[in-house]
């Protein structure tokens, strides 16, 4: 069958297909619809079927891309086909559990969906999650296109336990984003059965047993190199003028191929349009077929990657030094940011007619910031906080990731430092350590549930003076409204984890309560100690949703 899929569509539809038991992820962009879309396949099956039937898949959210990655790991354990999915960040926040999954190994398929997000069009920074493989020393797979992405989960999955190790596969926001044709199979395979490793010593880390599993894995790499160099992912074409060679991965390729296409019969050198092209979709970098590029004359090697310049980097010390490795290093590329048919182009000819750089934005276009919805509650929540604040000469405010994040801009200017998930709650307790007063950490619920828990403890055993908003939308709001956590649960939350019930304070972000919620603040304030003020109202745009399907 055929179907119009986004890339992360494809991915989720690809890993249902082969015969995936459980989908563990935290929400966020551009990884976030892969699990929606994996959540609406069950809803819609479970109308139909008895919610026993065999082939259901476990999809709700998980608190944090750490727990996700354990849970994914246990459900391998257990023979099950797993996926996890999270946007590269989120690969800093599982770190440890993905590290040391690489030294267990896995029992069933287990699948590591990275999406990175070159440019940053929604994220704090641009790392590549192929370094993470690298680190790891497992295969990474990068599909170039929404076709390869759902047949590399099928693929992935089968390559995950024939070599006994997780696979990553990264993805790009424009390839997660955008949409194609892609067809299916007509017969999903079937989930595995439940099966519990026999060797159980693989999976505990003691010294003794760890040591043996990481010799185990180094000893891998060579199958590892030769999976990459057989695989159909991989293709070398070795073009009329070899001595100029294009080595392009993941959706590159495809940017490199309009390119060649629309610009072979008019000003492309003939070099390049005659040049050999080893597309690289899998790795370890294929050795054999990089020898056989160099073999074949090659002596420059323009390199075309999204993202950081990871194969660039590798590939100078598997060439030799005879032969020039030019890209985003070497500035025929730019060294940041996603790579366009326009910069390909230049690259490719940089005197051609049709090489020309990307147009400026006429001065007719205004921009458009991004600004929080009218009738946010954080609006509300940010006018009380910004006038107590005024009421203090230094006040000081540590943002966190989340739709309140806009707090930074016009009109509200409300943030003075926003780091990384959860960063609000230890950055407001290091400064108030070092002296600063009055101290304000704002956080959301699902944000706080993620990754500021453990914050808040510590700010709990040093007794730090702080005061920790908690903007309690009820759902994750900047990914499209997926459930939070601590939904219900968040005074519960912050009394175990020790803040005292009288400084645990609830109030509802709303113009009629402005002044009680300013004398709330200014009571925490003048509290010596770890505050905690919820202010709690529901997302407007959940909100609409929710009323529109009542109707």
């Amino acid at each position: 069958m055929k179907h119009l899929l986004l890339g992360d569509e494809a991915i989720a539809q690809g890993a249902i297909d082969a015969g995936l038991s459980g989908v563990y992820a935290y929400p966020g962009t551009p990884s976030t619809e892969i699990t929606e879309y994996i959540q609406r396949v069950e809803s819609l099956k479970a109308k139909v079927e008895s919610l026993e039937c065999k082939n259901k898949i476990f999809c709700q959210w998980a608190t944090n891309e750490k727990t996700a990655m354990e849970g994914a790991l246990g459900m391998s354990y257990m023979g099950k086909r797993a996926l996890v999915c999270m946007k590269h960040v989120g690969m800093n926040v599982c770190a440890d559990a993905f590290m040391n999954a690489a030294i267990t190994g896995v029992n069933g398929g287990l699948v590591v969906v990275a999406a990175d997000d070159p440019s940053m069009h929604s994220s704090q920074n641009e790392q590549d999650s192929r370094f993470y493989a690298k680190f790891a020393m497992i295969p990474c797979l990068e599909p170039s296109n929404q076709q390869e992405a759902y047949d590399m989960m099928h693929y992935a999955f089968d390559l995950s336990e024939s070599l006994r190790t997780p696979i990553l596969l990264r993805v790009t926001t424009r390839m997660a984003h955008s949409r194609a044709v892609v067809e299916t199979i007509d017969t999903p395979r079937e989930q595995n059965a439940l099966s519990a490793p026999e060797n159980t010593n693989h999976f505990i880390l003691l010294p003794a047993f760890a040591r043996k599993n990481y010799a185990e894995l180094v000893e891998a790499q060579a199958d590892f190199v030769q999976t990459s160099e057989e695989s159909q992912y991989n293709s070398y074409t070795k073009g009329n003028n070899p001595k100029k060679a294009i080595l392009t991965t993941g959706i590159a390729y495809n940017y490199l191929m309009e390119c060649l296409e629309n610009g072979a019969e008019n000003a492309y050198s003939l070099a390049f349009r005659e040049a050999s092209i080893l597309k690289v979709t899998q790795y370890p970098l294929p050795k054999a077929l990089i020898d056989q590029m160099v073999a074949d004359g090659a002596e420059e090697i323009l390199v075309m990657e999204e993202g950081q310049p990871v194969v660039e980097e590798l590939l100078r010390g598997m060439v030799p030094s005879t032969v020039a490795v030019k890209g985003r290093l070497t500035g025929d590329l730019p060294r940041m940011g996603e790579l366009t048919p326009d910069c390909v182009s230049l690259a490719l000819s940089p005197d051609s007619l049709i090489a020309s750089s990307p147009k400026s934005v006429p001065e007719i276009v205004v921009g458009r910031p991004p600004a929080l919805c009218q009738g946010c509650g954080h609006r509300d929540m940010y006018a009380a906080l910004n006038e107590v604040a005024r009421e203090h000469e230094n006040a000081k405010i540590f943002g966190d990731i989340g739709c309140y994040t806009l707090g930074a801009l016009s009109p509200f200017h409300a943030i003075h430092a926003c780091v990384e998930m959860g960063a609000s709650i230890t950055m407001a307790k290091g400064a108030a350590d070092a002296g600063q007063f009055p101290s304000f950490a704002v956080i959301g619920d699902s944000t706080f549930t993620h990754s500021g828990m453990t914050g808040l403890l510590d700010c709990v055993n040093s007794k730090a003076n702080v005061v920790v908003l908690i903007s309690d939308n009820l759902t994750t709001g900047m990914t499209g409204g997926q459930d939070s956590a601590g939904t219900g649960r968040l005074e519960a939350i912050c009394e175990g984890l020790g803040v005292e019930k009288e400084h645990v304070r609830v109030v509802v972000p709303l113009p009629k309560n402005m002044e009680e919620i300013k004398q709330v603040l200014r009571e925490e304030v003048a509290y010596n100690g770890t505050s905690v003020v919820i202010a709690r109202r529901e997302c407007i745009q959940t909100l609409k949703r929710h009323l529109k399907a009542k109707k």
